[in-house]
């Protein structure tokens, strides 16, 4: 999977039929549906008849914890969760998500916010990424439209959203996840994060990024590299994610879909996390009227993989 991050006249389409209604007029059980009003706020993604997530649309936080729509708990097909939320280290990591910390000065992501020469600071600055209505909900397909706000309420980005969850092997299922960030037609928005604001360390994490959960550190690999070092700041093509969780199920995570400009940001000394970075070391800008658009699949397995049994993975995740 790819993305593409540049920049385009933003021509959405026409919008589909309000969902949660099929020509027969037939609504998916798990799925509660009021034309006027927010719906079920956890809604589920099912592999045939394995829930294998939930997703979060209006999180009761604190608005220092960046709300926004987030998929937790993930879990393999055999029921191993794989995604953390509000651990205690970082509170503000939500399962799997979007979440950037500077968008034209607003902390989307939570916490601190990094501020040049001076370090990780306490700011009133925290907007929320809001839930505005649904486009699709179905057992395996979900799609919304959202608002990046600021502190005010003022809409920073429009996204158009997708999950979608598919089989890949008996052991194994993709989600793929795909959006589109508008911006008013008005002024440009600026992305950046800790990196792009002076923070040293490789520390370029904002974009799609997911907390994972583990009993000790997992492990990561790319194609043609090891660790965290080799893994953090790369173009690979995909990066691997494998590990053990408290109830004592083996995972492996495979990530793909950098666009172009992003890098991977990972973690696993300090704890467990992958990011499809937008500003790893220097900002992203979507323009005045323009769209920015992210494509990522996630392939969920069981078990741990080694190089080839990730490349055999990836394979059988191709449509035939």
């Amino acid at each position: 999977m790819t993305g593409h991050p540049h920049p385009t006249p933003a021509q959405l389409g026409p919008e589909p039929a309000r969902p949660g209604a099929d020509p027969t007029g037939s609504v998916p059980p798990q799925v509660r549906v009021d034309p006027d009003g927010p719906g079920d706020d956890e809604p589920r993604l099912h592999v045939g008849d394995v829930e294998v997530a939930r997703y979060v649309v209006r999180p009761d936080l604190d608005p220092k914890h960046g709300p926004r729509p987030y998929l937790h708990p993930v879990r393999t097909l055999a029921g191993t969760p794989v995604t953390d939320a509000l651990p205690a280290d970082h509170v503000w990591h939500l399962g799997a998500s979007l979440a950037v910390q500077d968008v034209a000065g607003t902390n989307l992501w939570g916490g601190r916010t990094y501020v040049r020469d001076t370090g990780y600071t306490w700011r009133d600055d925290h907007g929320v990424i809001a839930h505005t209505r649904w486009r699709e909900r179905t057992p395996d397909r979900l799609a919304h439209v959202l608002q990046w706000r600021d502190r005010d309420g003022g809409v920073l980005l429009t996204e158009h959203r997708r999950l979608a969850a598919t089989p890949v092997a008996p052991d194994a299922w993709a989600l793929d996840v795909d959006y589109t960030l508008t911006a008013p037609t008005d002024r440009d928005v600026h992305l950046g994060s800790p990196a792009t604001n002076g923070r040293p360390d490789g520390a370029g994490y904002g974009g799609f990024f997911w907390r994972a959960v583990a009993d000790g550190e997992p492990v990561t690999f790319t194609a043609d590299a090891d660790g965290e070092q080799a893994a953090n700041g790369s173009a690979a093509r995909w990066v691997v994610l494998t590990g053990v969780a408290p109830d004592g199920g083996a995972y492996t995570l495979v990530f793909t879909g950098l666009g172009l400009g992003d890098r991977w940001f990972v973690r696993t000394a300090m704890y467990p996390g992958v990011c499809v970075a937008f500003a790893f070391d220097r900002p992203a800008v979507v323009p005045a009227g323009g769209r920015r658009t992210g494509r990522h699949r996630v392939l969920v397995a069981d078990g741990v993989r080694d190089r080839a049994g990730v490349v055999a993975l990836l394979a059988a995740a191709e449509p035939a």
